[in-house]
């Protein structure tokens, strides 16, 4: 089963994590919410799969371009 690394694009603080290891998620499903400059940022799966890891938990910061969980497709 191939796996993909999701990655925020803004860097900022983790104040949501919509989603648990081992759900199952569609296309375009949420994964976490950055919030970056007073505003809230979600992060989308670009694919279908099954969340094997979540890299992130609420209140971590991240950086531009971090992976904040890994997909099985």
């Amino acid at each position: 089963m191939p796996e993909i690394k999701i990655v925020t694009e803004v860097a900022g603080r983790v104040c949501a994590t919509p989603v648990q290891v081992g759900g199952t998620i569609t296309d375009g499903d949420e994964i976490v919410i950055v919030e970056a400059m007073k505003m809230e940022i979600p992060v989308l799966s670009p694919a279908s799969g099954t969340i094997t890891s979540l890299l992130v938990k609420l209140d971590d910061v991240v950086a531009e371009g971090q992976a904040v969980a890994i997909v099985a497709c």
